[in-house]
């Protein structure tokens, strides 16, 4: 799954760390320094909001929370790898 981040952003630091401390496989892609990134997060979110999670599947989080990230991943029934 790709995290399409802004640095700076503090829900984007909540969502990078509680993936990674989950054992989460996951791309990190900044939109601020990646211009096709960001290109791609407009084109599947409709929005230019972080943090946006797109899964491997095709399904699409945009602008949340560490509270709604989990619900997310348990609803779609994504795995660690």
């Amino acid at each position: 799954m790709t995290l399409y981040i802004k640095p700076w952003c503090p829900w984007c630091i909540q969502a990078v760390g509680w993936l990674e401390q989950r054992g989460y496989q996951f791309l990190k892609a900044d939109v601020l320094t990646d211009a096709a990134a960001y290109a791609r997060m407009q084109a599947i979110s409709g929005q230019r909001l972080t943090p946006t999670l797109e899964t491997r599947d095709g399904k699409v989080l945009a602008d949340f929370d560490v509270g709604q990230l989990e619900k997310f991943l348990q609803t779609h029934k994504v795995t660690l790898e």
